[in-house]
């Protein structure tokens, strides 16, 4: 019998081999212009990976300009966009990390600032656009938008973008993408009930508001090589009474297996501003472990994971297969290394560094 996974595991997923269970998160750098990745990009997700890593994600690419959260988001909607992420890509994979891209679109909470200038709706004349889309004409709160409701034709452009995006993040060298579907963004807010409000065969039952989701991850992974691994980060909770829960988390986490995604990114919230959610160390990793546990699906873990050693009790009691950390590899983009010789696990570290971490 095998020993029981910890955090310096490998863990295969299809043909890719991740030489750790840690995940560099998404996380949104408002740098880009026109959705182009830059030289900031290439420093910030290459020392990640330089730090040990297993799995490097961009933050959250557009697949369409109108579905960027800002003026300053990256994007993917576009060929030339390939160019630059081909050369981080490729800087990324030299350092034994995968390279991952989040393939995204903003929906209602589209036309936003950077969170440093506010994070607050932009009109036309601040550099904001208009319409912005959602599945029913509801604004997320008091200023926003009301954002256009999607009709059939704007429900297949939809889908083709991302499928779109998808072929572009190849062409660029990614090996994992990720589709987000949380955080209040499109895609959750077809989940959702609390801003689904169609008549139509994309809103309602449980069946009709999964569609869009579902056939957006049957077009991606379509397109996307069978050899290369498919994640969904979903809210798993909206946390609000009436909105999506677990249960509908864990039956969308076996329908999306099905049409062959490889592992569930488990975030909560984000769908209304007004939430109350009880945060703390480690407060989403029980939605990781139920959906892995009752959904018969890999997942992930996020959310205020910052000890090596809470990490490693994540994968060692079977909560998760991967954790994804965000702030604390923002605060220390070397934690992989410290964290192994934390818990006395052997990674190399690049020669370069390695009698630092000897």
């Amino acid at each position: 019998m095998s020993e029981p996974a910890h955090l310096f595991s490998p863990l295969q997923l299809r043909g890719i081999t991740l030489r750790n269970r840690i995940v560099v998160s998404p996380m949104c750098q408002y740098s880009s212009d026109d959705g182009f990745a830059n030289d900031w990009h290439l420093v910030h997700l290459g020392s990640r990976a330089v730090g040990g890593a297993a799995l490097v994600f961009t933050e959250a690419a557009a697949v369409l300009p109108e579905g960027r959260i800002s003026p300053q988001d990256l994007g993917i909607w576009k060929d030339e966009q390939v160019e630059m992420l081909a050369r981080i890509f490729h800087f990324i994979a030299a350092q034994r990390a995968v390279p991952g891209m989040q393939l995204a679109h903003a929906g209602r909470k589209a036309s936003t600032s950077a969170p440093w200038k506010g994070g607050k709706p932009l009109g036309k004349h601040e550099g904001g656009w208009s319409p912005i889309f959602g599945p029913s004409p509801l604004p997320f709160a008091h200023g926003y938008q009301t954002p256009r409701e999607l009709d059939a034709t704007s429900i297949a452009r939809v889908r083709e973008a991302f499928a779109q995006a998808a072929q572009r993040a190849h062409a660029a060298g990614a090996k994992v993408i990720e589709i987000h579907a949380a955080h209040g963004y499109l895609l959750h807010s077809f989940l959702s009930p609390l801003t689904n409000q169609r008549g139509d065969q994309y809103g309602g039952s449980f069946e009709n508001r999964t569609r869009l989701l579902c056939e957006t991850v049957a077009g991606v992974r379509q397109v996307w090589p069978e050899e290369y691994p498919l994640f969904v980060r979903i809210s798993a909770t909206d946390w609000m009474e009436d909105g999506w829960t677990g249960d509908d988390s864990v039956a969308l986490a076996r329908e999306l297996y099905s049409l062959g995604v490889d592992l569930i990114d488990c975030s909560t919230g984000g769908i209304v501003p007004n939430a109350r959610v009880p945060v703390g160390p480690g407060y989403q990793v029980p939605f990781a472990g139920r959906i892995r546990r009752e959904a018969g699906v890999a997942s992930g873990a996020v959310g205020m994971i910052t000890a090596p050693e809470q990490a490693d009790q994540i994968i060692r009691s079977g909560q998760a297969d991967v954790v994804l950390l965000a702030r604390e590899l923002l605060r220390h983009p070397y934690w992989p290394l410290n964290a192994a010789r934390s818990l006395r696990q052997r990674i190399e570290a690049p020669s370069q560094y390695g009698r630092a971490f000897e």
